[in-house]
């Protein structure tokens, strides 16, 4: 069982902010080539889910005065939040499966550009889901749910030594499972059984005996292509595929991929159909948008796929024309913590979850750069088979120092800072004007993590109960929270 073993103090909170001078001069705030586009500074924000659009995917006003304000901060690159590609539910979560998204998105495009007076890049993600199940009560999920069989007779006789067992009826055998402990149902269910009692029911891509996942590599790379298509018609500079973490093509990347279709197994099956979604939205957007990818680094899990791999896969993505690599790390179903009844499994819970968000209470290696390392491996060995793709690296950036060193030591080509713009989007105009001293620094708690996991609407601690009587702000929690940071300056 692995644990946090300490709090570990900010080893970089007595950093020496830039003059204005020395931020204008710098690496960091320097421009740099994403396809055809140019980006006016190496800052990044990558994709944060806030909980604000409407139940059926569309963009509301909290999404707008959201991505306003972190418009606002003129950051280099914004990526708008992992919205689906398919049009089916999923929540307060932005989707772009049907062209009725499309005026919510241009206006949120316009929002950004307007805020940013056009200084900002903006990149929308795009994401596909399987089906992942609340974790059901017991009862319902013993009468309902699980398919008792033959199988399930015969453990029962052989851990009860009782042969009745062999021959009981459906009825009985329900009846038994319902009342019976953790420990014998641990022996009669197998283990996607108990995955499906104690954690929720989850597909897989391996499960190819379902028709619509084994169909998987014909129908996605049409929609992904029809989704990027239309972020092109709203006005997004490009698109960000998102192949990480717990979602459909970080499981046909990863190394637990053992589908026998020529989708799983080999590196090379593995990595087919991430290129053949690519491949059919280049040719729906064509060669003159930004089409990037974010993928794990390393999943942290059992099993799973390590840097090796995702050396691999960087080097297929860059050859195959990818305008950017932006990694990540961890954050899987495989090792998360069981949720409660009537709760989703949560895949920032366990081990990978932590490695993706690291926070405060942490080892000796601490909460900041945790992914560096790998980011700078995966850059070097992309630079040494010729290509000259934009990296990004994420997770624990937080300072000017920090990021500007990322850079001069060419372990990446960009500084991606998530948490630490969540706390103060003007982060970058502050340290842009020599004012650094004024950067409202996170401190890795990940109070806003803990809302993402609720499925409330993101904030954070720094700032949410911060002058609440101020005039015309968005509040929730009946008032007890504002949506937005004050403004700044």
């Amino acid at each position: 069982m692995w644990k946090f073993l300490r709090p570990i103090k900010h080893k970089i909170e007595q950093t020496r902010w830039p003059t204005a001078a020395e931020a204008l001069g710098s690496r960091l705030f320097s421009p740099i080539q994403i396809g055809g586009l140019t980006a006016r500074s190496r800052t990044w924000v990558p994709a944060m889910v806030p909980w604000r659009a409407t139940e059926d995917g569309f963009v509301t006003q909290q999404n707008l005065d959201w991505y306003q304000r972190f418009g606002e901060g003129r950051p280099g690159v914004l990526v708008v939040e992992a919205t689906g590609v398919r049009d089916i539910p999923s929540g307060p979560l932005l989707r772009i499966g049907d062209d009725r998204f499309i005026p919510g998105l241009k206006k949120l495009v316009k929002t950004v550009k307007e805020a940013s007076g056009g200084e900002t890049l903006l990149f929308i993600q795009i994401i596909d889901f399987l089906a992942v199940k609340r974790r059901p009560e017991k009862s319902r999920y013993i009468q309902r749910f699980l398919q008792i069989s033959d199988r399930h007779r015969e453990a029962l006789a052989a851990v009860s030594g009782q042969s009745y067992w062999l021959t009981a009826g459906e009825t009985a055998v329900r009846a038994f499972l319902e009342t019976a402990e953790d420990t014998l149902l641990s022996e009669v269910l197998n283990p996607r059984e108990s995955e499906a009692l104690y954690f929720g029911y989850r597909e897989r891509v391996t499960d190819t005996h379902l028709p619509h996942v084994k169909n998987l590599p014909q129908e996605l790379p049409p929609i992904f292509a029809a989704a990027a298509e239309r972020a092109r018609v709203c006005g997004f500079d490009g698109v960000e595929l998102h192949y990480a973490h717990a979602y459909t093509m970080a499981g046909f990347l990863s190394r637990q991929n053992n589908r026998d279709d020529g989708y799983g197994g080999s590196p090379e099956n593995r990595v087919r159909l991430p290129l053949e979604v690519f491949r059919a939205v280049r040719d729906r957007v064509g060669n003159d948008y930004v089409v990037g990818v974010r993928f794990l680094a390393d999943e942290v899990i059992e099993g799973g796929s390590r840097v090796e791999d995702a050396i691999y896969y960087a080097k297929e993505f860059a050859r195959a024309g990818f305008d950017f690599l932006s990694l990540s790390k961890g954050g899987k179903f495989e090792d998360a913590e069981r949720p409660k009844v009537g709760q989703a499994v949560y895949p920032y819970t366990g081990q990978s979850g932590y490695e993706c968000m690291p926070t405060v209470l942490s080892d000796e290696i601490g909460p900041f750069g945790r992914n560096v390392p790998l980011v700078a491996a995966i850059k070097q060995a992309v630079n040494g088979a010729g290509f000259q793709t934009p990296i990004v690296a994420a997770g624990g950036i937080t300072t000017f120092e920090q990021a500007e060193e990322i850079l001069r030591l060419n372990q990446a080509d960009i500084a991606g800072m998530a948490r630490q713009a969540l706390a103060d989007p003007d982060w970058f105009v502050k340290v842009l004007v020599g004012r650094g001293e004024e950067v409202r620094r996170c401190t890795y708690t990940n109070y806003c993590e803990a809302l993402d996991q609720a499925h409330r609407p993101v904030t954070c601690k720094l700032w949410d109960r911060v002058d609440l009587d101020e005039p015309g702000i968005a509040t929730v929690d009946a008032g007890r929270r504002r949506l937005e940071p004050p403004a700044w300056g």
